[in-house]
């Protein structure tokens, strides 16, 4: 029998769609209206675009749902199982006036006193909903639905798990590709088809850090001409066609390391992402696992080096609900998946990153990523 993906089974959006106007109804709000984007694709598993046609999920707390679509993109939700998730589908043409057509759908029932919008709905269509439902106060809808999507089900983690695997095996692959005498652009071209090859939809980032590039931590590509002794941070990843992403990093030398310092200052990183991911655990904090990454680079000298948070969720969107940051309060719970990515970066000279995705679970964490820590020194 055919596995049904999450994108197809209607028992789980039809779980997602309850939970969101349940959490909703609990945050005083009358409605949300999600337009395209990862959140939309979370509660229908529709991977759409926003255009200047506003598309528009009402999702009233109480009451019957309904799709606001124009009438030429209606084909688009044809294999979105809307009729078995009792979802109306309301179609308008151009020369309506759409924002018209989801406030009339909000105020089903009784006007609406405060909905929320999706967090990257653009002001093209906020504003004017803004003036279409004068009565009602406008918030994000980010506050609802992360609770719902920083906790990844079953089916969820295995996405991710895949996810993992598939930018794994582009890692393992990076002797093919990282060679002296070879550009950064001519490298993250080789890796961004090993990206598609390897099972991606798309290559999201692809960043070739080589040398004193790789002291700055979201460094993408250039023509710096890759030379034998560097050392190169290679942060790579990108969804899966169901939408889970990928992100990992790892850090290579080409040929022996020609900085002195390099091994020895590896080992402080490599022993501060080990810990941090073992910190890992249910009832841990979000700031805890942070200050384990970053103790032990700090008591070794390096502090002022390890200059961004140590971690950010990760699924439908590469960066989402959890950070792993300090002065965050938030309290790990099983099916939060997050990156564990400590760097350190000394400007002028070179710098490093080991990144993995995890999974908290019921008794500790789940590494989806599963390349060498170590400092992979390549061929030259």
């Amino acid at each position: 029998m055919a596995t049904v993906s999450i994108e197809q089974d209607p028992s789980v959006l039809a779980a997602r769609l309850a939970r969101a106007a349940e959490t909703a109804a609990a945050a005083d709000l009358d409605a949300l209206l999600i337009s395209p984007g990862s959140d939309l694709r979370y509660l229908l598993g529709a991977a759409k675009e926003s255009h200047e046609r506003l598309t528009c999920l009402v999702l009233p707390t109480g009451g019957r749902p309904a799709l606001v679509v124009p009438k030429l993109e209606e084909p688009g939700f044809a294999d979105v199982p809307l009729a078995e998730l009792g979802i109306d589908v309301v179609t308008w043409v151009d020369g309506q006036d759409p924002h018209a057509v989801v406030a009339d759908l909000a105020r089903r029932g009784s006007a609406p006193t405060r909905v929320a919008v999706a967090d990257v709905m653009p002001a093209l269509h906020t504003i004017p909903l803004r003036s279409a439902l004068p009565d009602a106060e406008q918030v994000l809808a980010g506050d609802v639905l992360r609770e719902l999507r920083m906790r990844k089900d079953a089916a969820e983690v295995e996405a991710l798990r895949r996810a993992g695997a598939a930018i794994d095996r582009v890692h393992a692959r990076m002797a093919e590709f990282l060679k002296p005498g070879r550009t950064e652009a001519e490298v993250g071209a080789d890796i961004s088809a090993a990206i598609l090859e390897e099972g991606h939809s798309e290559a999201a980032f692809v960043i070739v850090g080589s040398g004193p590039n790789g002291a700055s931590p979201h460094h993408a590509l250039s023509d710096r001409v890759i030379e034998r002794g560097d050392v190169v941070v290679i942060d790579i990843g990108g969804p899966l066609p169901e939408g889970y992403n990928s992100d990992c990093t790892r850090t290579y030398a080409v040929g022996e390391p020609a900085q002195s310092d390099v091994r020895e200052t590896y080992a402080v990183l490599q022993a501060a992402q080990r810990a941090a991911v073992e910190a890992v655990r249910p009832g841990a904090t979000a700031e805890s696992i942070d200050a384990a990454a970053r103790e032990p680079i700090a008591a070794a000298g390096f502090g002022e080096f390890f200059v961004h948070r140590t971690g950010h969720g990760i699924g439908l969107d590469v960066h989402e609900e959890p950070y792993i940051v300090g002065g965050s309060q938030l309290v790990l719970e099983p099916g939060m998946a997050f990156s564990v990515e400590p760097g350190i970066y000394q400007p002028g000279r070179w710098g490093a990153r080991i990144e993995d995705i995890v999974i908290v679970t019921e008794d500790g964490v789940l590494p989806v990523n599963d390349q060498p820590h170590e400092l992979v020194v390549l061929p030259a």
